[in-house]
């Protein structure tokens, strides 16, 4: 398959999933499968331990490698998930309706909802929501984890794009922010929205041209600390080696990816309001010594199942705290890989996890570790 036909344009199923799912610092879709096709091969076996939507999952999948990602943030991993393996389009448009058809129930709940809540959403769209944030079985089941996820997609977004008031679409933005800003612009009513409308556009033109070939691959649910300990028993016993570490690790005091996606994290179940996580690895790093400790754990378990001759691909924030670390740890673990590092110079408009949303202050950049036997 010609890589430009997925990275460039919609005419794919390929190209049409590869980009599922707005979230902050993501891995662009052109430069993940040029690095996947650059320094692996088909039948490979590719790892990225912070896997955030899959860019790289789904390129070492769709370019017939066996890819293996971890993901903390249950938004990126249900984007990640479903793209590899979508449900199929009637039987998530038969949900769809059948989530419609309940929301009814929710007449009296939404009345108690808080007031950004009730300027978001009109109530027709407000009481689907709350329906299917309470009915569908996202972590289980297939279809209602495909629809979830369009949901999840088109949660907040400009008017007539999404399901919400006018909001941004990749980051969700605080409660009282956004209560003021529309009240202040003249937003104070949501836009009318029949939310099944709206979702079926989007699902058919998601499903236009098919579902995308993916070789087998996957991305697993929770902390690579941890996941990273069974995996590797597994791939010991199993005789398996990764051919190609692929990742970019969260940068130190950066951002809270959890903050920034706190309307869909309530869309899964999460708080009604945003609140700041103290569960570990899910806030913002602003230690020091825990964000070492982070990135030592997984480079050194990740080094334990990789080939001999494997390639390390690390993309991270050149601030010098950040780099340093990310270095010395890399160095630590793989000791007989030579290393290269590349400066990636960014143009203005470049979304980065450096470039925080709405701070201009940072003169952000990126760097490029790559170590090779």
């Amino acid at each position: 398959m010609e890589i430009e036909s997925i990275t460039k344009g919609f005419k794919t199923a390929e190209s049409r999933w590869a980009r599922f799912g707005p979230y902050y610092a993501m891995f662009p879709v052109d430069f993940a499968f040029d690095v996947v096709n650059k320094y692996s091969k088909k039948g490979d076996y590719i790892l990225d331990p912070f896997a955030g939507r899959s860019s790289s999952i789904y390129a070492g999948g769709v370019l017939g490698r066996h890819s293996l990602g971890i993901e903390i943030n249950p938004v990126g991993w249900l984007y990640g998930n479903v793209k590899l393996n979508p449900a199929k389009k009637d039987d998530v448009i038969d949900r769809l309706l059948e989530i419609y058809a309940k929301r009814n129930y929710y007449n009296r709940a939404i009345e108690k909802m808080p007031e950004f809540y009730r300027i978001c959403y009109s109530d027709e769209v407000l009481k689907f929501l709350l329906t299917a944030r309470n009915n569908l079985d996202w972590k289980n089941n297939n279809v209602d984890a495909t629809l979830m996820s369009i949901i999840l997609v088109y949660l907040h977004a400009k008017i007539g794009e999404g399901l919400s008031n006018q909001m941004r679409m990749t980051k969700s933005m605080g409660m009282n922010y956004s209560i003021e800003w529309w009240k202040k612009n003249g937003y104070e009513k949501p836009p009318e929205i029949n939310p099944v409308e709206l979702l079926l556009n989007k699902i058919n033109w998601r499903y236009k041209k098919g579902m995308p070939k993916v070789t087998e691959s996957a991305v697993v649910f929770g902390d690579s600390t941890i996941e990273l300990q069974k995996i590797s028993e597994r791939a010991l016993q199993n005789d398996i080696r990764f051919s190609l570490l692929f990742t970019s690790p969260p940068y130190y005091s950066i951002t809270d990816y959890h903050a920034d996606q706190w309307l869909r994290l309530w869309m899964l179940g999460g708080n009604e309001t945003p609140k700041a996580n103290a569960e570990k690895y899910k806030g913002r790093f602003i230690d020091k010594e825990r964000y070492y400790n982070l990135l030592d754990s997984v480079f050194g378990l990740s080094s334990i199942i990789m080939s001999e001759n494997s390639v390390v691909y690390v993309r991270t924030d050149k601030r010098e705290f950040t780099l340093n670390s990310t270095i010395e740890i890399l160095r630590k673990h793989f000791p007989n890989h030579s290393m290269k590092i590349i400066e990636k110079p960014l143009k203005e408009d470049t979304k980065t996890q450096t470039k925080l949303f709405g701070d201009k202050s940072m003169k952000p950049g990126e760097v490029d570790i790559i170590m090779k036997r």
